[in-house]
């Protein structure tokens, strides 16, 4: 697709060294994709490319507003995005995905298109549980009174516990120890 071409980086005939650049991400870039979490936003990523002769290193960083449906209420509003990411691409054989953060890619590549990589790193900021910010105090409030209480046992403690012990499970317990 032609709109996809915009975040095209040609690295075939880039000089080894450092080599910056900027891509505006907008609605018709999510338009590109189907998701249902978000579908618009308004970000600028800066990606710094660092090429050497054995691999290539490429440093995100993005800013901008996506636009979120709030859990609670339905409502839509404007969540705040500020990150970076590292996305290696060694020189192999065959194209393949090493891992989460390396790919291998061949000598002959001409371009290294960003979009599906920006595109997976703004879904991965996105929270899971996406909150209006009218309810974002309320939901602070309640964290504070989630509290967990560990407690252990001393030898002492089980003969007190022995003595609030239901009748009807006391004799349940008494045929246990009887075997």
């Amino acid at each position: 697709m032609k709109a996809l071409r915009e975040f095209d980086i040609h690295i075939f005939k880039l000089s080894n060294g450092e080599h910056n650049y900027q891509f505006d991400i907008s609605d018709s870039f999510f338009e590109l994709f189907e998701n249902e979490m978000f579908s618009k936003g308004k970000l600028i990523a800066n990606v710094s490319l660092q090429k050497s002769s054995s691999m290539i290193q490429m440093d995100f960083q993005v800013e901008g507003i996506v636009e979120l449906t709030c859990d609670r209420s339905l409502d839509l509003f404007d969540h705040p995005l500020s990150f970076e990411s590292r996305m290696l691409f060694k020189y192999g054989d065959e194209e393949k995905e090493l891992s989460e953060d390396v790919m291998v890619i061949t000598k002959d590549c001409q371009t290294i298109n960003v979009a599906d990589l920006l595109f997976e790193f703004i879904g991965l900021e996105v929270p899971m549980k996406k909150l209006h910010p009218r309810f974002q105090e309320e939901e602070d409030d309640n964290d504070d009174e989630l509290v967990v209480v560990y407690s252990s046992k001393e030898e002492g403690d089980e003969q007190e516990e022995e003595g609030d012990v239901d009748p009807r499970w006391a004799a349940l317990k008494n045929l246990k120890n009887n075997k």
